[in-house]
């Protein structure tokens, strides 16, 4: 089987010989990783619907299992679709670059006969959300659990901005793109929208808006100002979910409880921040945690983009045994984004140890949330169409 052209073609990273070599070395990754039809078609039973584990916005998702006993998640998508092909060409090259305990790993990839997928490793309890917006499961998440697929997300998050070969903005972290393995540690998955940055870039400005309104972050939604704080953002909702069991936008709660950042916030400025807390984690005793927690997941949401925290920090925030966090300002989401102005904020733990953070902001506009769809896909939302 041969590498199809038009995905040898998009091995572009950087003009210098090391990248050159390094290019050489992915289209032999990608020559071994590439499956016959003939084999995901008998691991699926020909994608029968008995093995579908969902669908989004770029095609189905099947369970599949190796003749070697192996189960596998396939991701099937269409050639026909100029997203889907940027997708799938992105996801490909982006997990043959990257290697974590906190990401998915791409075992291998079909592309030939009008037909493209992504096979993946199968995690039996699926993504995040199941678990957090169900009644019954969301009980076997105790706070140390949920604390652990927190530190495990920042983790994976921080390798992608700060510590992978080169540097990654993923545009759409949310709960049904964190899957979890059988001892529920969290995998990042779904890199098809993931964007690349040069090493000296900090931000890009773009009119291809991708990923799910409700976690996108609104200097990104409304006026294109792509950074690491954007996937910071996404963050910050992510784990006010965790915190709270619930979806960021719930049209079912009264109209002061339906958007959960706004909802966090009143809460947090009249004193009563644990309000939010799931209901299942009634008896749980790690106060002064979930406290730091719902207060990180504010600061990571703030308007002015420079006030919130990159990865490094808030790794270090976690990982410490005590940390004094600053008061967060007002969250972006139906807030306004000022204008293009540069500033620093400093904060410092009880060690003296002081963090500087300095970004960019842009005009002032105004961004509403949609609802996020639920599964397993990424759904894209841009301003060029499907």
């Amino acid at each position: 089987m041969h590498v199809p052209a038009w995905l040898c073609g998009c091995w572009t990273w950087s003009t210098s010989a090391g990248d050159r070599v390094d290019e050489q070395a992915q289209a032999q990754a990608s020559w071994n990783l590439f499956m016959e039809l003939e084999t995901l078609e008998a691991a699926t039973d020909h994608f029968s619907e008995a093995n579908l584990l969902g669908r989004g916005g770029f095609g189905p998702v099947y369970k599949g299992v190796l003749q070697n006993g192996d189960e596998i998640a396939v991701k099937k998508l269409s050639l026909e679709s100029r997203q889907g092909i940027q997708q799938f060409t992105t996801e490909v090259r982006l997990l043959l670059r990257v290697q974590h305990r906190n990401l998915v790993t791409l075992l291998g990839c079909y592309a030939a006969s009008g037909q493209k997928m992504l096979v993946y490793p199968y995690f039996p309890n699926q993504s995040l959300d199941h678990f957090l917006f169900d009644k019954q499961k969301s009980t076997l998440l105790d706070w140390t659990k949920r604390f652990e697929i927190i530190l495990g997300i920042v983790k994976g998050l921080l390798y992608l901005h700060e510590e992978s070969p080169v540097k990654i903005i993923h545009r759409d972290i949310k709960a049904s793109n964190i899957l979890l393995d059988e001892k529920l540690h969290p995998k990042i998955s779904d890199f098809g929208m993931a964007r690349l940055f040069l090493d000296d870039d900090t931000h890009v400005e773009t009119f291809r808006i991708s990923g799910t309104y409700g976690y996108m972050a609104p200097e990104y939604a409304m006026n294109g100002y792509l950074s690491a704080k954007t996937d910071v953002f996404s963050f910050g909702i992510l784990v006010l979910e965790i915190i709270s069991g619930r979806k960021n936008m719930d049209r079912n709660l009264d109209e002061d409880k339906t958007d959960l950042l706004n909802y966090t916030w009143k809460l947090y400025k009249e004193g009563r921040a644990l309000e939010i807390v799931d209901p299942a984690l009634s008896s749980f005793i790690y106060t002064d945690q979930v406290q730091l927690c719902i207060q990180l997941g504010l600061l990571c949401c703030q308007s002015i983009v420079s006030d919130r925290p990159d990865m490094s920090t808030i790794h270090l925030i976690l990982s410490s045994d005590s940390f004094s966090l600053p008061i967060p300002g007002k969250p972006a989401i139906h807030g306004r984004v000022g204008r293009w102005t540069s500033s620093t904020t400093t904060i410092s733990n009880n060690t003296g140890t002081t963090f500087g953070i300095t970004t960019t902001t842009r005009a002032s506009t105004t961004m509403h949330t949609e609802e996020e769809s639920r599964n397993s896909i990424s759904i894209s939302f841009t301003n060029e169409g499907r």
